[in-house]
């Protein structure tokens, strides 16, 4: 017999609140850092949120609960956890979350912060897994979403006949409206199912070469913490592990406002929820618990969209690919050369990996072999000439984890089948409650191959890089808090558009201040140095340096119970060289209104920029539909403003339409020359969403 008792908690409404808008704040600093690292205004970045979304309405009970479970907030670093625990070991359960003061690392600040994921209890809701439970307790979400541009954009039109054979490519395949559905089933956070599916604008959508609906489809089936089981998925999952050298398929926030992020957090299989057409794996995958160990195999077997290069004709007149020059990463097929690109190749992967997890020490062997059924055959050039070509890759690693007394130690080997090595190795120390300091090192051989790492980087891959990184996170007064960082990298071989091994750096500096639980405001500056070619008609092609600062003011103000306004200032200037300055303003207004108890809320924006150019431009955060993202680099000079109203219409059902729109001052024209192109200077995007619960 088993049975569920609803937790109490100690927490007001309100309180939490509050404590959700500055969790969400961080989160928002994070991914908007992220989108402008990816240059992505609008990328599927939910799986790096779906735990905090999870958690909102499954908190943790602090006094019955694992170390990994907390590593997935993301909101303690190791030290605090390893303390916790040894805290619970010595004197028993905590009372109250407020306990959590007399804790080294844990400061008044830090437990608001975690306060809407995790709670107090002496009940241990674990009992016994049965499937009449699980379908008696299972909850049941269903989400589906519309999108489109209102302007009419050039590709969308009705080519005739002639035009359809001479342009192929002159014209977009269906409409421009972007349909997204999902079915998802949860009990607790032991079992979940979901099935997904989702049309990009100007893809086809049950007619013509989509016959089948949807462009894209996801699901999974998947099982965590029963018995021996830490996880197994079947469908399509993600795998982390380490730091990210070995394997990492999946986004993960790198550099960020809070220093101590330069350690990711891997948490081994994960079943995949969000709809970017790559990064994740198709096939089953699991982890086994034995006492200290934890043991993950993981097969994967899925078709790639690439760009054939080397072609041949058989006998019956079918077109066999044996060469392919590229992948292809975007997920649209709304034309027919990218149709034509569509799933042309197989990629084959077996992976694992074994750990050994006692108290605060980890111990973790990764591997992965990679297959495709055709070679990966690059156009040959000087800066590209050790990535990775041809069929099949071999990629391993170690990494480990060590936690002693106020200092966390961690880091990660991994080597590929060619011999490229790659390493990093950090640290993080709490030398007191109110000042920690973090260090990393990373060095990546030109030659290291892996496909699939993610690691700290500047690049997309970790590979040809050398840094050390610094960062400090000082709390100076009760309400005032200073994060630094600095990052000085290396690159050793040549990178795309450079005709030299070049350097950099990234200095960040954020001061928060949060003098009462009404206002919450922060003060950044930010300074990259890189260098680039020179853009003059010269035999040398030397390079030249370019400089970018960045200041931002930020505020937030709980006006009343019911009304919040947010306030932005930025501006950005590039130092070139051999060309003129350029700056760039935005100044933008967001107001919020949340009255306790009544079902609709009110979330508008009006924003003014001005910059000269696309290397001048600035990239703001705006808030979406749930589970979507915008992080728009706004260029050239102009307005733009949204509106999101969302309605909760019973307890079930929940609403909501964002509508957002971009007016230029000195821009006619959109995107000329592009099927993209809109004859107007502004630009509407609609989006409605509705999500059952039940």
């Amino acid at each position: 017999m088993c049975y569920c008792m609803k937790p109490a908690y100690a927490q007001s409404d309100s309180m939490n609140i509050k404590n959700n808008e500055q969790v969400d704040e961080q989160i928002n600093q994070n991914i908007e850092l992220l989108s402008e690292q990816l240059q992505s205004e609008d990328g599927d970045l939910s799986s790096l949120t779906d735990n905090w979304h999870y958690y909102k309405t499954h908190p943790v009970n602090l006094n019955h609960t694992k170390p990994e479970e907390l590593e997935e907030l993301q909101l303690l670093n190791d030290i605090q956890i390893n303390n916790l625990f040894k805290h619970l070991d010595k004197n028993g359960n905590l009372i109250t979350i407020y306990e959590l003061q007399s804790i080294d690392g844990f400061d008044l600040a830090t437990i608001r912060k975690i306060l809407p994921f995790v709670y107090v209890s002496d009940y241990f809701n674990s009992a016994h897994f049965t499937i009449k439970e699980m379908f008696k307790d299972g909850k049941h979400e269903v989400v589906t979403r519309f999108q489109r541009i209102l302007e009419k954009q050039a590709g969308y039109f009705t080519p005739d006949s002639l035009i359809k054979i001479k342009k192929p490519n002159s014209y977009y395949l269906g409409n421009p409206d972007r349909y997204f559905a999902r079915y998802t089933f949860q009990y607790n956070n032991n079992v979940s199912f979901a099935i997904a599916g989702e049309k990009d604008p100007g893809e086809e959508f049950f007619k013509g070469t989509q016959k089948q609906g949807f462009d894209f489809y996801t699901g999974h089936l998947a099982i965590r913490n029963i018995k021996a089981v830490k996880t197994f998925v079947i469908g399509d999952y993600q795998a982390t592990f380490g730091q990210g050298l070995t394997i990492w398929q999946g986004f993960a926030f790198g550099k960020s406002a809070s220093p101590m992020n330069v350690k990711r957090f891997g948490v081994g299989i994960k079943p995949y929820r969000s709809f970017d057409e790559n990064r994740f794996f198709r096939g089953t995958a699991g982890t086994i618990r034995i006492r200290r160990f934890e043991l993950t195999g993981l097969v994967s077997y899925k078709k790639l969209d690439a760009n054939a290069s080397v072609n041949d004709t058989l006998s019956n007149g079918e077109i066999d690919i044996v060469g392919v020059s590229s992948l292809e990463l975007g997920g649209l097929h709304n034309t027919n050369a990218l149709l034509n690109d569509k799933r042309t190749i197989t990629q084959t992967l077996f992976g694992g990996n074994a750990a050994y997890n006692y108290k605060s020490l980890h111990i973790g062997a990764t591997g992965q072999y990679m297959n495709l059924n055709v070679p990966l055959i690059k156009t040959p050039t000087i800066y590209n000439q050790f990535d990775f070509q041809g069929k099949s890759n071999v990629v391993g690693g170690m990494d480990y984890n060590y936690v002693f007394k106020n200092a966390n130690l961690f880091g990660e080997y991994a080597m590929s089948a060619n011999g490229g090595k790659a390493f990093c190795q950090g640290v993080i120390i709490a030398l007191d409650p109110k000042l920690t300091f973090s260090a990393h090192y990373r060095h990546f051989d030109r030659n290291f191959q892996n496909l699939y790492g993610n690691a700290i980087s500047e690049n997309t891959l970790p590979q040809n890089e050398k840094s050390l990184y610094i960062g400090m996170e000082a709390r100076l007064f009760k309400a005032l808090t200073l994060s630094v960082y600095l990052d000085q990298y290396q690159f050793a071989w040549l990178q795309y558009g450079k005709s030299a091994p070049t350097n950099g750096k990234d200095i960040f500096a954020q001061l928060n201040y949060t003098p009462n639980k009404k206002t919450d405001m922060y003060i950044r500056f930010r300074h990259r140095t890189r260098f680039e070619n020179s853009d003059l008609d010269n035999p040398y092609d030397y390079m030249i340096s370019y400089a970018q600062y960045n200041y931002r003011y930020n505020v937030s103000i709980q006006l009343t119970p019911d009304i919040k306004l947010k306030s932005r200032i930025e501006y950005t200037h590039i130092d070139k060289v051999q060309d003129p300055d350029e700056n760039g303003v935005l100044l933008a207004q967001d107001l919020v209104y949340k009255k306790l108890k009544f079902p609709v809320t009110f979330t508008a924006r009006y924003a003014v920029f001005d910059t000269k150019s696309y290397d001048s431009r600035v990239y703001a955060y705006e808030n979406d539909v749930l589970y979507g993202y915008s992080v728009p680099a706004l260029y050239y000079k102009g307005q733009r403003a949204y509106l999101i109203i969302n309605w909760d219409i019973t307890r079930k059902l929940e609403i909501w339409v964002r509508l957002a729109q971009t007016i230029y001052d000195n821009q006619n024209v959109q995107s000329p020359g592009s099927l993209n192109e809109i004859d107007s200077n502004h630009k509407t995007e609609l989006k409605l969403q509705a999500r059952l619960k039940f």
